[in-house]
């Protein structure tokens, strides 16, 4: 190889690599800042190719998606009540002003998210202190969290950021006062249910007693119906024998000893002492006619 081909060779190189260093590329997820010896040169906020000055200018890249900023640990809160409360949130924010956000905070992401979580949390406590635990928790959850937002974008423009959302994930008591508040609820529910348990006994002694009075009038009346239809029935049966005696009494009282006989001597063991001039045995003294004319029983 003769000395201009490498001459070439080397020219083509070191074309190559200034090129190389010359050009950097930003893409849609990124700004971009070009620095001149440590000053800022330009700012680049579309996604293209652009060049620099090798060695003398450098870049440096920003996220420029919407990040989030999520509380490790609940913090703390007092509320209108002078109540202590448990809050879990969330910040959504991005950077606005790449510029603004260089000059306020050197392009430290860390920097920025504690900058904003002082700004949420002193709004949070400025909110929470003009509302009560109802408030806050259900009543005008979404005005606390839109004041927040509003509140904290003002702070965050300064340092060019945008706040887009604050969310409170969750509310709630700190453990001493949560025992105490379910120890509450627990007592109100069961005076409740012992409320609703005497009404339940009261109804239904008072159903009970209802059911025991219709009982009673039901059986008088079916008891009164049954005296009166047997009473009818032993006017009739009366009335039957009356006629019947009156046709003729001897035969009747013939009839009716015949009767008494079989009632008084239909078991074997049966005994009756009486006299035997009783009248009981009337139709028993003798084979032949009997007082009155009529015959005589065998």
């Amino acid at each position: 190889m003769s000395k201009h081909q490498n001459n070439l060779l080397m020219a083509l190189i070191g074309a190559v690599l200034f090129l190389s260093l010359s050009i950097f590329v930003v893409d849609q997820r990124q700004t971009a800042i070009v620095f001149q010896l440590g000053e800022m040169k330009s700012v680049k906020t579309a996604p293209g190719l652009y060049f620099k000055v090798p060695l003398v200018q450098n870049v440096r890249y920003f996220d420029s998606r919407i990040l989030t900023i999520d509380t490790p640990e609940p913090e703390r809160f007092i509320t209108a009540e002078k109540k202590n409360v448990l809050v879990d949130s969330f910040v959504k924010w991005r950077i606005a002003d790449v510029k603004q956000y260089y000059m306020s905070v050197s392009g430290d992401e860390m920097r920025a998210q504690t900058r904003l979580m002082q700004t949420v949390n002193a709004a949070m406590r400025e909110e929470f202190g003009k509302r009560t635990i109802h408030e806050v928790v259900s009543g005008e959850r979404d005005e606390v969290m839109k004041v927040l937002r509003e509140k904290t974008n003002v702070d965050a423009a300064k340092i060019g950021v945008q706040v887009l959302d604050v969310r409170l994930k969750r509310v709630d008591f700190p453990n001493e006062i949560s025992n105490s508040i379910y120890s509450r609820m627990d007592a109100e529910r069961k005076r409740v249910a012992n409320e609703l348990r005497a009404t339940g006994n009261a109804e239904s002694e008072k159903i009970r007693a209802d059911a025991d009075r219709q009982r009673e009038v039901i059986l008088a009346e079916a008891y009164r119906e049954a005296q009166k239809t047997k009473g009818e029935g032993d006017a009739k049966a009366a009335a039957i024998y009356g006629a019947a005696f009156g046709k003729n009494p001897e035969f009747y009282s013939f009839y009716r000893s015949l009767e008494a006989y079989k009632q008084s001597f239909k078991d074997k063991s049966d005994v009756m002492v009486v006299d035997p001039s009783s009248a009981f045995f009337k139709y028993l003294k003798s084979s032949g006619k009997a007082a009155g004319g009529a015959p005589a029983a065998k």
